[in-house]
C-alpha cells in the first residue's frame, strides 16, 4: 500500500495530528530510554503536573484571559483601521498619491522597532500593548485590501458601467465580492500576527499578567516545565484562532469552490 493510500485511510480530522503525535512520541522516548539528561528538557509528566497546577490554581485562566483580551482588542482596532485605510488607498488614486509613499515607508520599519516609542507614549501597561498589536494587525489588512481592490478585473468594471451602476452599486456588487478573498486573507494574517505580537509585547513590556509573563517567570526561575507548558498553551491558542478564522473564511467565501489540492 502506498503512502498516499495509507494517508487517505486516516480520518480527515486526525491527519493534522501526525506531526504533533510524532513529536510527543520522541519526547516520551527521550526519557523512557534515557536519551537525554539535560535539565533543559523535562518529562511529559512534569509538564502535565504543571498544567494541572496552573489550571486548578486559576493562574492559567487569569493569564490566558489577559492575553486574549489584548489580542482581540488590538486585532479589532488594527483590522478595522486597516480595512478603511486599505479601501481608501485602493479606491482613490489621489489618496494613494498623497499618503501611499509615507505608508510604504512605514511598513518597512520592523514592528518591534515601535516598542520604545510606544512605551514612551503609553507606558508599559495594556494601552501600549494594544497599540502594538493594532500595528501588527494593521499592515497586512491594508496591503491585502489594497491589492484586492486594485486586482478587480477591468472587464467587470466595464460591464457594471454598461449596466449604469452607481458608485455604491459598483463597490458592493463588483469591487467588494471580487476583492473579498484577498481582504479575508489579510484579516486572517492579521489575526495570526496579532497573536504572535501578543507574546512579543508581553516579553518586552513585562507589566501585567499574561501567558508571555508566565513563560518569563519560568525562564527567570529556570522552571522548564513552566516554560514548555506556556509554549504548548501558546501553540494551542494559535491553532484554535487559526481554525476559527479558517472556518469563517470558508463559510463566507464558499462561492469560490473547492481547492484543487489532492487531499
Amino acid at each position: 500500500m502506498s503512502v498516499g493510500n495509507l494517508f487517505r485511510r486516516v480520518p480527515k480530522p486526525l491527519r493534522g495530528w501526525a506531526l504533533p503525535a510524532l513529536l510527543v512520541t520522541l519526547w516520551w522516548a527521550a526519557f523512557r530510554f534515557g536519551w537525554s539528561s539535560s535539565p533543559l528538557l523535562v518529562s511529559i509528566d512534569s509538564v502535565w503536573q504543571q498544567a494541572v497546577e496552573q489550571a486548578t490554581s486559576g493562574e492559567l485562566w487569569v493569564g490566558l484571559s489577559a492575553s486574549l483580551w489584548r489580542d482581540l482588542a488590538g486585532f479589532a482596532i488594527g483590522a478595522s483601521a486597516g480595512l478603511l485605510f486599505g479601501a481608501a488607498l485602493g479606491l482613490s488614486r489621489l489618496f494613494e498619491n498623497l499618503v501611499g509613499p509615507g505608508f510604504h515607508t512605514l511598513k518597512q520599519i520592523s514592528l518591534f522597532a515601535w516598542i520604545p516609542l510606544l512605551s514612551v507614549w503609553f507606558g508599559l501597561g495594556d494601552a501600549a500593548k494594544v497599540a502594538f498589536l493594532s500595528l501588527a494587525a494593521f499592515f497586512p489588512v491594508v496591503l491585502n485590501t489594497f491589492e484586492g481592490i486594485r486586482s478587480v478585473p477591468g472587464d467587470l468594471v466595464e460591464v457594471a458601467r454598461v449596466l449604469r451602476f452607481n458608485r455604491w452599486q459598483l463597490f458592493m456588487r463588483v469591487v467588494l465580492p471580487s476583492a473579498s478573498p484577498s481582504i479575508f486573507a489579510g484579516i486572517h494574517l492579521a489575526l495570526i500576527y496579532a497573536w504572535l505580537a501578543t507574546l512579543g509585547a508581553e516579553y518586552l513590556l513585562v507589566s501585567g499578567k499574561g501567558i508571555g509573563n508566565t513563560m518569563i517567570d519560568g525562564r527567570d526561575h529556570f522552571r522548564m516545565d513552566l516554560v514548555i507548558f506556556g509554549v504548548i498553551v501558546v501553540g494551542l491558542v494559535g491553532f484554535t484562532l487559526n481554525w476559527i478564522a479558517t472556518r469563517i473564511e470558508n463559510r463566507l467565501l464558499a462561492w469560490r469552490g473547492r481547492s484543487v489540492a489532492g487531499f
